[in-house]
This record gives structure tokens, C-alpha cells and sequence, in this order.
């Protein structure tokens, strides 16, 4: 069976989130939800999660799971704002243990921070197979961009994350900690080995003008066009270009604010004495004397 899916286009950050049912059972799951982040204010707000909401209640679906693909560093989640309306249950793939140890240091974190995934109802092995109705969801490992990327597959659908971008955007960067270009490359071998007939929804698109942003690519698509993996790209070219290239990029805008919130589930840290919250920012002085 294979299931509904629509997509939310979330113009500021590139992203895709998704909200994918069984027509048959009307049991569903959200795929990558983004929270409304200003961050010259520190505002938040539920725009883009209500907006999913909104047709969840239009067709009377009721929501099990919130996907995550991985711990994003562009965009906040809204998955705790979804669980309580939903009562879902917030999943990411088991690899998220990786990136709370390291984050955890970059942030300072209390010592009670927890860094096995208790912050998630659940953390997905590869291999793990789970149901939305009367849907199988296959979850296969996909590290490279960060060590707990997962695609979520479901019948002729599958939610790759970060992995793959437009074949005319290519792939994502691997230079976060835990991020390899070798093992991204294999990643994306196993993802292009899924059936042909396999839609694969990508988290991002980044359109250049005159283009609408596309959720949905095919396989042979991404083999015969992605500028940066196609049939053409060795594992060693792509990793020489993969390594050249991320080390002109730029470190994303929101990194600090959504990774710190991302790898608690979208819990925010307590409020401070004072009854507000913060959220931490490591600084870095460029040159000596700069303090």
C-alpha cells in the first residue's frame, strides 16, 4: 500500500515538512514539522505547524508519529507543539545519541543532560519497521550529512532528509561534527537502489528564480541529473568536490538556536529565575586582543 502524502513549503528556512496517511485507516504521521523562529527577537510562533494542522482536522486524520529525519541545523522543530495537540509520539533515528554527546559539550550542557535519546518517544534502529495504520514504514540509516539521518520509507515513498537535494542543488554539506562525505556517498548508493518506481521527498529545495520549489524527485532523476552524485560522480570525486566545497560554506544562520532545541525534541531549555528562556550561543573570538 502506498500512502497520502502532502507537503508544507516553509519559504524562510527551504523547508519541506510532510504530512503522510493511510486513506483506508485515516492514521497519519508528520514528517519534519518546522517551528516559526524569528531570531533577531527570539519570537515563536505556530504558523506553519497549524497550517498542518489545520488539514489534519479538514480530513479528520488522527496523528500517531512526528518524524524526524535528523537533528536540523537550519530550522527549529515544532514536534512537541504538534505532540500536544496530537498526542504523537516524537521519533529520530538512534544516531541522535552521537550528536547529543557533541553538542552537549559545544553547548555547555548541564551534566543532567541526558544523551541516549530519552528526550524522543523513540529512536529508530536501521532496519526498524513500524505501522501508521495499515502502512509499513521502513527505517534505513543514512549518515554522512550528520550521524542520525534516517529515511523513512513508506510503500512508494521515501522521506530522505538531508541527503539528497533538487538535482539541480545536489547534496548536503558533511561538515558538521559527525558528518563524513564517504559515508554520505553510501547513503545515497542505498538510497538510489530502492525501486525505480520509488518517490523520493527531499527536506529542501532551494529554487533558483524562475523555478517553484519541487518536494518530489525520482530516482532516475537524481541518477541522471543531481550536480553533485550522478551516474558520472565516483565515490572519490565526490568526496574531493564534497570537501572543497564545505569549507567555503557559511555556518547556517540558525545552527545554535535549532540544534540545541532539536537534539531535545523540540524541548526548550528550563526558563531562567527570571521566567525566561534562553538559548545559548558559543562565541568565538577571531584574533587575539579581540576580547
Amino acid at each position: 500500500m502506498n500512502p497520502v502524502v502532502i507537503d508544507f513549503y516553509h519559504a524562510v528556512s527551504g523547508t519541506f515538512s510532510y504530512l503522510v496517511f493511510d486513506p483506508e485507516t485515516r492514521i497519519g504521521g508528520i514528517v519534519d514539522p518546522v517551528l516559526d523562529f524569528d531570531m533577531a527577537s527570539g519570537g515563536v510562533s505556530y504558523e506553519s505547524a497549524n497550517q498542518i494542522l489545520a488539514i489534519v482536522a479538514e480530513k479528520d486524520l488522527h496523528i500517531e508519529w512526528v518524524l524526524e529525519t535528523h537533528a536540523h541545523a537550519d530550522h527549529l522543530t515544532s514536534a512537541q507543539y504538534i505532540k500536544h495537540k496530537t498526542g504523537a509520539k516524537v521519533a529520530i533515528g538512534r544516531g541522535i545519541t552521537k550528536v547529543q554527546a557533541t553538542f552537549k559539550g559545544i553547548y555547555d550542557l548541564a551534566e543532567s543532560f541526558n544523551v541516549e535519546g530519552e528526550q524522543f518517544d523513540h529512536c529508530f534502529d536501521d532496519g526498524d519497521k513500524f505501522t501508521i495504520g495499515n502502512l509499513t514504514v521502513r527505517v534505513m540509516a543514512t549518515p554522512g550529512h550528520t550521524n542520525d539521518s534516517v529515511t523513512y520509507i513508506i510503500g512508494d515513498a521515501a522521506f530522505i532528509g538531508d541527503t539528497m537535494f533538487h538535482p539541480k542543488v545536489g547534496t548536503a554539506r558533511c561538515d558538521f561534527p559527525g558528518g563524513d562525505a564517504a559515508t554520505l556517498y553510501q547513503s545515497i548508493q542505498q538510497i538510489l537502489s530502492l525501486p525505480e518506481n520509488t518517490r523520493l521527498f527531499l527536506c529542501h529545495d532551494y529554487p533558483e528564480e524562475g523555478r517553484e520549489a519541487t518536494c518530489e524527485v525520482s530516482i532516475a532523476e537524481q541518477k541522471a541529473q543531481n550536480i553533485h552524485v550522478n551516474d558520472g560522480c565516483s565515490e572519490q570525486d565526490f568526496i574531493q568536490f564534497r570537501t572543497s566545497r564545505d569549507s567555503q560554506l557559511a555556518v547556517p544562520h540558525l545552527l545554535y538556536p535549532s540544534v540545541q532545541v532539536n537534539i531535545a525534541a523540540g524541548h526548550f531549555p528550563d526558563a531562567g529565575a527570571n521566567g525566561t528562556v534562553y538559548l545559548k550561543t558559543p562565541i568565538t573570538f577571531k584574533k587575539k586582543g579581540d576580547q
